[in-house]
């Protein structure tokens, strides 16, 4: 299926070609990637982790608690963090008080620290993974990090301005729609057809993958 007809029915659910354009994402210069600290990577890492199975608003809302309670995320401290302190976290009122994913800060940390070492920050070793290999990232982040598969580290790469799709409920439908999705979307299977048919769109259509991937979620009738 071309993205020219998927693009034609987002934009007629969107009301116009520049009602839509209003709500797809920006992109940012992947120079900024590199340019954003270790510290707010793991603090969005964890606020995607946390988001999972929650209610997104209520993250968000106690969000300055978190960063006061987890000191402003800085991973040379939270890697090697003793266990008393995530004890103490898991009865901090200013926090969701949830210890299966307090704990997945230290450990997220040590993948950040592991990859700043490499690559001199976390930040600029995103910048080197190309958007055509989404799929290699999510499951290098799924290994090496914690609670980072399913759709969290899509969001998270989203959030930080990396150029990708998500998986979100909207967009398996689309692609099923299309018959370009037939496997589970979060085995490697389904993320190899997703990766293929985004891949296939940005070189038809040279937009972003993450506007495509958005422009695809709204041309799915709710």
């Amino acid at each position: 299926m071309r993205f020219s007809d998927i693009h034609e029915r987002a934009i007629a659910r969107k009301g116009g070609l520049e009602q839509l354009n209003t709500l797809l994402p920006k992109i940012p210069p992947a120079i900024e990637l590199e340019q954003r600290t270790d510290d707010r990577y793991l603090s969005e890492i964890t606020r995607c982790v946390f988001k999972a199975g929650f209610v997104w608003r209520v993250i968000d809302n106690k969000w300055p608690g978190f960063e006061a309670a987890f000191h402003g995320f800085v991973p040379a401290y939270w890697q090697q963090v003793p266990p008393d302190v995530l004890e103490e976290l898991a009865r901090d009122e200013r926090i969701v008080r949830n210890m299966q994913k307090i704990r997945t800060v230290p450990e997220n940390a040590r993948m950040i620290m592991d990859a700043a070492r490499e690559y001199g920050s976390f930040g600029a070793f995103l910048k080197k993974w190309s958007s055509e290999d989404q799929v290699g990232l999510l499951l290098w982040l799924k290994r090496n990090g914690s609670r980072l598969g399913g759709t969290s580290a899509q969001y998270f790469l989203r959030m930080v301005g990396w150029d990708g799709f998500i998986l979100s409920r909207d967009v398996v439908s689309g692609l099923r729609h299309a018959k370009l999705l037939d496997a589970s979307p979060m085995s490697k299977k389904g993320l190899q057809q997703a990766q293929a048919a985004f891949t296939a769109w940005h070189l038809e259509t040279g937009l972003p993958y993450s506007q495509l991937s958005r422009i695809l979620s709204f041309s799915v009738e709710n």
